[in-house]
C-alpha cells in the first residue's frame, strides 16, 4: 500500500464503538413506533444516517410520521443517552495511532453519517478532537454513505486528492462510500466484524496492526 498524503477516520464503529448503542436507540424507536424490523434488514442501515433509514422505512410501511420528525426525534434520544454515559472508550490502540500520524506530520479527518450534534459530543467526550483538523457529518453534505459525498468533502478540505487518502472503516456502507470515492480503505472490525467488509483494500482488527512491519510507509 502506498503512502497515503491524508488519513479520513469513520467515527461510530471506528473510533469508539457505538454502533451498538446507535442500533439499541433505532431499536427502541421501532418499539415506540410499533414496527418489527428484522435484524438483517436493521442491519442495512448500520453506517448510515438516520434520515436515510428513516426515508426507507416510512415509504415501506407507509408511516403517518415525516422523514424529519422521525431522524429529530431519533438524534434528540440518542444525544440525550449519551450525555448520560460517564465515559465513551476509544477504540484500542488508536490514540498510539493517531499519535503516530500527528509525529509524521499527517493530514487527518473525520468524516461520519452522525448529525453534527452528536459528532460534536462524541469527539469532545473521548478527548478525540484534538486529533482531526477537519470533521465533516451528515450535514454537511447532500448524500450519506454509500454515497461518497462524505469522504469527497473531507479530501477536498483537506486539499488532498482522493486518490491520496487512506479510509478506516467497518461498515459495509461506509467502505463502499470509501471505494466509491476511489479512496484506499482499510476494514476495522475491532470485535464485532459483523459486516461485511470483502469490497476493501486491507484488513485489521485492532488498530495495533498498523505498524512499519504492515505498512512500510509508517516509517517515513
Amino acid at each position: 500500500m502506498k503512502k497515503p498524503k491524508a488519513v479520513i477516520f469513520d467515527m461510530d464503529g471506528v473510533l469508539v464503538d457505538t454502533e451498538p448503542f446507535h442500533y439499541e436507540n433505532e431499536n427502541r424507536m421501532f418499539r415506540k413506533l410499533g414496527l418489527e424490523v428484522a435484524e438483517d434488514e436493521h442491519a442495512r442501515f448500520v453506517g448510515v444516517a438516520t434520515d436515510r433509514m428513516w426515508h426507507y422505512l416510512v415509504e415501506s410501511r407507509n408511516l403517518p410520521h415525516t422523514v424529519a420528525a422521525l431522524t429529530e426525534m431519533t438524534i434528540k434520544q440518542g444525544l440525550e443517552t449519551l450525555q448520560l454515559l460517564e465515559n465513551l472508550p476509544v477504540s484500542p490502540g488508536l490514540v498510539e495511532l493517531l499519535e503516530k500520524f500527528c509525529e509524521l506530520k499527517m493530514p487527518l479527518a473525520v468524516a461520519t453519517s452522525s448529525d453534527a450534534e452528536t459528532m460534536r459530543f462524541i469527539l469532545q467526550k473521548t478527548g478525540l478532537k484534538k486529533y482531526f483538523q477537519i470533521a465533516v457529518c451528515r450535514n454537511d453534505v447532500v448524500k450519506s454513505k454509500p454515497a461518497p459525498d462524505v469522504f469527497l468533502k473531507a479530501a477536498l478540505l483537506m486539499n488532498v486528492a482522493p486518490a491520496d487518502c487512506l479510509v478506516f472503516e467497518d461498515s459495509r456502507n461506509g467502505i463502499a462510500a470509501a471505494k466509491a470515492a476511489g479512496m484506499l480503505c482499510i476494514a476495522y472490525s475491532g470485535s464485532r466484524g459483523q459486516q461485511n467488509q470483502s469490497a476493501a483494500d486491507e484488513f485489521i482488527v485492532s488498530f495495533s496492526e498498523v505498524n512499519a512491519a504492515r505498512f512500510e510507509w509508517m516509517t517515513d
